[in-house]
């Protein structure tokens, strides 16, 4: 069933893997998860797969991955801060 997360929990979605784990079965098990931003959505399975390592020792370094290759969209607005109001 597909299913829609935020981006803030992904890395609890993240920690159900059991690690060891790589890249190509990581991608496969969110291939039916969208991953919700601050403005937009993408398929977190897809991104998943286009992260620099081919295999992780556990969610922290699964989503240290991630952040290399997440869209613009996924942190607001170009030049905004969480400081900002």
């Amino acid at each position: 069933m597909p299913e829609e997360v935020k981006l803030s929990r992904v890395e609890t979605l993240f920690a159900e893997l059991r690690y060891p784990v790589t890249r190509a079965d990581a991608a496969a098990e969110f291939a039916d998860t969208t991953v919700l931003f601050a403005d937009g959505e993408a398929n977190l399975g897809k991104l998943v797969s286009e992260v620099g390592s081919d295999s992780f020792s556990d969610p922290e370094d699964l989503f240290a991955e991630l952040q290399n290759v997440l869209p613009v969209e996924a942190v607001g607005e170009p030049g905004q801060s969480e400081g900002d109001a």
